[in-house]
């Protein structure tokens, strides 16, 4: 087994600049790393950072200092060629189902245009990996030739993800991937997301403020506020004995369907 990390932050800082001129520290001194079939989660409340570190990974933003490696390669300031060369390897699944999709495309179209904007496969052979990646998400082979608006909230995070498959990635971004889906279809989706880490071996940046997908998901949790990092450790160790008050306080806020739970969490709770 290699012993570089899939992905690795490295003291990653990245500043905002308002039209005053004015400063926001939005990453500060940030660093982790991601290994081959493992679950690493950022959590944060809205402002923490958790976010913009997806981005700067991504690509969408540029640090201001620190690195990020993908594999052991530098990927910060990379080209839109080499950022195309890496998508094989790297994807994202968005937060919003009904925005991520191309509404005047059919679902096939969307899957098949970027194996085939890569060149590294025909038409022919790109129609039969989407196929395959929406069998593997659980969707019919009609799905290729319908659009986005036929199918329910669900399904169509079901495509967003067979839209990241069909590049065949060793990691993928999942950026509140069911924070816009009921809670039984949040499980269906969750499910369905632990089924092909189990069976493909991918790896998973998970963003959420939600600690209680996050307990579900998570091998290992970063607790970020005001874009720094409070705590850190596994996901079990984090959810039963939290350190700083902050995570303390988010554990606090998951919903505990079970009264004697619920009052028995508000007792032990620190003020």
């Amino acid at each position: 087994m290699s012993t570089v990390p899939l992905l690795e932050a490295e003291h990653l800082m990245v500043r905002y600049r308002s039209r005053r001129r004015r400063e926001v520290l939005a990453v500060d001194d940030v660093g982790f790393e991601v290994r081959a079939g493992q679950t690493v989660a950022l959590v944060g409340e809205s402002g923490s950072g958790k976010t913009s570190i997806g981005k700067a990974i991504l690509g969408l933003v540029t640090p201001d200092s620190g690195a990020i490696r993908f594999e052991g390669r530098n990927i910060v300031g990379r080209n839109l060629r080499m950022r195309r060369e890496l998508a094989s390897e790297l994807q994202v699944i968005f937060q919003d189902p009904y925005s991520s999709l191309n509404p005047a495309r059919t679902v096939g179209s969307s899957l098949v245009e970027p194996l085939l904007v890569r060149g590294t496969v025909g038409r022919g052979e790109a129609a039969d990996r989407a196929r395959s990646a929406l069998a593997r998400v659980g969707l019919p082979g009609d799905t290729m030739s319908r659009f986005p608006s036929a199918f329910s909230g669900g399904q169509r995070q079901r495509i967003a993800i067979a839209r990241a498959l069909v590049m065949r990635p060793k990691l993928i971004i999942c950026d509140e991937p069911v924070s816009a889906l009921d809670l039984s279809v949040q499980a269906q989706v969750l499910n369905l997301l632990g089924e092909l880490q189990a069976r493909d071996g991918i790896s998973y940046l998970l963003i959420s403020h939600d600690l209680s997908i996050v307990r579900y998901m998570a091998h290992y949790v970063l607790v970020l506020r005001q874009g720094r990092i409070v705590e850190r450790g596994p996901g079990a160790q984090l959810w039963h004995a939290p350190e700083h008050p902050y995570t303390q306080a988010l554990i606090a806020a998951v919903p505990e369907p079970d009264p004697a739970k619920r009052h028995a969490r508000a007792v032990t709770s620190p003020p």
